[in-house]
């Protein structure tokens, strides 16, 4: 039962030459990673501190270290640019990039920008540019979530007819998302919207709520996040963010987990992100059709980080070979986006948005 499914994508293409941008822990610890391992070509680095920079390439065998993102986006080697730099600064690269007659492609951080209406400038300068602009959008590729989606599309839980993802996690924030006005919704709950979007389609609507946590120092206004979506097919799904989850004292016993789980009609999955615990991501299900009313777990060995991120830049480096629009397409992100900026607007205002309340214009 469980040889069926394919959790990891199959490598298609690692022809291109990679040049990256950032040099912190996702840069370092995930992203190079899953590139060495896939057997992926990074031709150059760069980031803001040149010494950190510097080990980092020689810790992964990069040939060339530029001391600044511009030398790099200049570099004529480079055909692929891979951004892991902050949202407010992450608009100017791209658009650098986009000037570039080498750079065939960009693979951007999500959230691709702070607003939607710069998301959608950025994707109308890409086409009008003709460049291939994607973003990570790397859940998707997390195993249970790959596997569930295989399920769901073969039928075997029949109707969907409610989701949820559950986290009480610690993510590895980065300082300078202190000083955005938004926090939860666009940085850690953009995972779980995208991906039910992945799952289920077009939202027609969201309900979103919020509040501080006083579990934090700095100023903010989301950090705990609760969005219920309502799909054109009846899909009822809750998307629910605690991103300090604790308390987390020395000697504190602490629950840190992402779970998730699927109804339908003719069955159940459920599982865990296995991210916060270094595990691997797990499913398991059960099937009138298919199952006989039996669990089911299918099992790999692979994690959602790093080896999910083989999948996100193996599926740019194949579009560019086959000249097919990726799967993480900047058309499909502005969508991801317009749900965001849909659940802001429902906090700010008290009430639930229909999603053709935004426009992706």
């Amino acid at each position: 039962m469980a040889t069926k499914f394919k959790p990891d994508v199959e490598v298609r293409e690692r022809g291109y030459t990679i040049g990256v941008i950032g040099g912190g822990m996702i840069v370092s610890e995930v992203h190079l990673a899953a590139y060495k391992e896939a057997g992926f070509k990074v031709g150059a680095i760069a980031s803001r501190t040149l010494d950190k920079t510097r080990k980092i390439a020689e810790r992964y065998g990069i040939p060339k270290v530029h001391g600044t993102p511009k030398a790099l986006i200049a570099d004529p080697s480079i055909e692929i640019l891979d951004i892991a730099y902050p949202p407010d600064q992450q608009p100017a690269l791209i658009r650098a990039a986009l000037k570039q007659p080498h750079i065939k492609a960009i693979l951007a951080q999500k959230p691709l920008a702070l607003s939607l209406r710069e998301a959608i400038k950025l994707r109308d300068e890409a086409k009008a540019a003709g460049k291939v602009l994607s973003v990570n959008q790397n859940m998707r590729f997390d195993q249970s979530m790959r596997v569930l989606k295989q399920i769901i599309d073969g039928g075997e839980l029949g109707d969907i007819v409610f989701a949820q993802i559950d986290m009480h996690a610690i993510p590895h924030w980065q300082t300078f998302l202190e000083k955005y006005d938004r926090l939860t919704l666009a940085n850690m709950s953009v995972h779980h919207l995208d991906v039910l979007r992945f799952l289920f389609g077009e939202p027609k609507e969201i309900t979103s709520l919020s509040r501080k946590d006083p579990r934090t120092s700095f100023k903010h206004k989301d950090g705990i996040c609760v969005s219920t979506l309502k799909f054109g097919s009846g899909v009822m799904a809750l998307s629910l963010e605690d991103v300090w989850s604790g308390p987390r004292e020395e000697g504190y016993d602490n629950d840190i987990f992402i779970a998730w789980r699927v109804e339908g009609t003719e069955g159940v999955a459920k599982g865990t992100i296995g991210w916060p615990n270094g595990k691997p991501s797990m499913l398991t299900y059960n099937s009138k059709q298919t199952t006989s009313g039996k669990w089911v777990t299918p099992k790999w060995e692979t994690h959602w980080f790093p080896h999910a991120f083989i999948g996100v830049m193996e599926q740019l480096q194949y579009a560019l070979r086959s000249k097919t629009r990726p799967e993480l397409n900047v058309a499909d992100n502005v969508k991801t986006m317009a749900l965001v900026e849909a659940g802001y607007k429902s906090m700010a205002e008290g009430r639930t948005v229909k999603l053709s309340e935004i426009s992706t214009k």
